[in-house]
């Protein structure tokens, strides 16, 4: 089935690039893959994010440990549980990570410039759905 051969082959491309930017900003693989996620999602706990990602808690510290002596997060108590921390991206630092994927996100303008609205909500919807089907995967190897 050719969507599935694009699909890996999009799975590859951008896995590549986000091992160059991490390279450049000196972030581990999964490093990135967090901050994407806090970006995302956050502010969240680290046992939320641990969940999210399906790594233990004792790895997920460390993940932490590195993003915050980089200046990429920030930690701080949940007002509303005092017990609580909560892990916030440092947006200062969003500048430098956007214009590393400047050139990927200039090339996907040039693509959907060439596309119908009507056709690109249904690819975002087929994305959208594809996405959460790895998400279900990924969380239902975890569970194993």
């Amino acid at each position: 089935m050719a969507i599935r051969g694009a699909l890996r082959e999009l799975s590859v491309q951008l896995s590549l690039l986000n091992r160059q930017v991490g390279a450049r900003l000196e972030l581990k693989d999964v490093d990135l893959d967090c901050l994407d996620l806090i970006n995302a999602h956050g502010p969240l706990t680290p046992s939320a994010l641990a969940r999210r990602t399906g790594l233990h808690p004792a790895t997920m510290t460390g993940i932490l440990d590195r993003l915050e002596r980089g200046g990429w997060i920030s930690r701080d108590r949940d007002p509303s549980d005092r017990r609580a921390v909560r892990i916030s991206t440092r947006r200062d630092r969003n500048a430098e990570l956007l214009g590393l994927f400047a050139g990927m996100n200039t090339s996907l303008e040039h693509i959907c410039a060439g596309y119908e609205d009507a056709d690109l909500e249904l690819v975002a919807d087929f994305l959208g759905r594809a996405a959460e089907a790895g998400r279900i995967a990924a969380e239902s190897l975890t569970a194993e």
